[in-house]
């Protein structure tokens, strides 16, 4: 039975919902790629930020009000730094996901290997996914 005007067949639903599939998982693992790649400068260690926060903790009180809730500020973005950095980053699976699809994402999408390199996808993960120069 043919679809009527304006309707959907199957083949277009499970490309349509394929094609979601490869979004989500090429977007899952750039955004954490973009999340955890290094930052210019010094590296700051858990070492560092703790004995930052001990420095903030022991001068606060003496402060005046501007600099107090400067430091009060920048006593919260040291915590979440500071939790982020001792939480393990697997990246692992978002990595198996992106390289089942990314080469049929690249080749709907028309990405070159040089845009994957661009945004900062490592060499040996585009050559497990089958991304090459020449694609």
């Amino acid at each position: 039975m043919a679809p009527r005007p304006g309707e959907m067949t199957d083949e277009h639903k499970a490309a349509l919902a394929e094609g979601r599939a490869q979004g989500s998982a090429v977007r899952a693992y750039l955004e954490a790629l973009e999340n955890h790649k290094p930052k210019r400068g010094r590296k700051r260690t858990p070492a560092t930020i703790r004995a930052r926060l001990a420095t903030i903790d022991s001068t606060l009180e003496q402060s005046d009000p501007v600099s107090r809730l400067q430091m009060i500020q920048e006593r919260m973005d040291l915590a979440a730094e500071l939790e982020a950095a001792e939480r393990p980053v697997d990246l692992s699976a978002l990595e198996d996901r992106f390289v089942a699809v990314a080469k049929a994402y690249s080749e709907r999408k028309g990405i070159s290997y040089a845009a994957w390199k661009e945004f900062g996808v490592p060499t040996p993960l585009l050559k497990r996914a089958g991304i090459t120069r020449g694609s």
